[in-house]
């Protein structure tokens, strides 16, 4: 993938069990911390300017997710823009954060 601007846009919070420290999880505990009882974030993602820690490469050119079979839900659930035909401004608004251009309407 190029893009990559939205984990470094967004907090990525999700229930405790998608962890691998719960039976059901996959998600490395390792890679999250607590931010409300009952709910994780990916670290970094967390911070005032986000960057989550599984993020390798640079946003707009190369980058790649280090866990992305075992992602969490919100990861898994965000359409990038043009994705099955549908506009997704959220993903715009993380690409304008970090300079990039805006996605043609699909």
């Amino acid at each position: 993938m190029e893009c990559g601007a939205c984990c470094a846009s967004f907090r990525v919070s999700f229930y405790w069990g998608e962890a691998d420290d719960h039976p059901d999880g996959t998600v490395p505990a390792a890679l999250t911390t607590p931010v409300a009882p009952m709910r994780l974030a990916m670290r970094g993602t967390d911070r005032a300017v986000p960057r989550c820690t599984a993020l390798d490469g640079t946003i707009g050119r190369a980058v790649s997710c280090r866990i992305y079979a075992l992602r969490p839900s919100p990861c898994r659930d965000f359409n990038w823009h043009g994705e099955q035909g549908e506009p997704n401004e959220r993903c715009n608004r993380a690409r304008q954060r970090h300079g990039l251009p805006p996605l043609p309407q699909p």
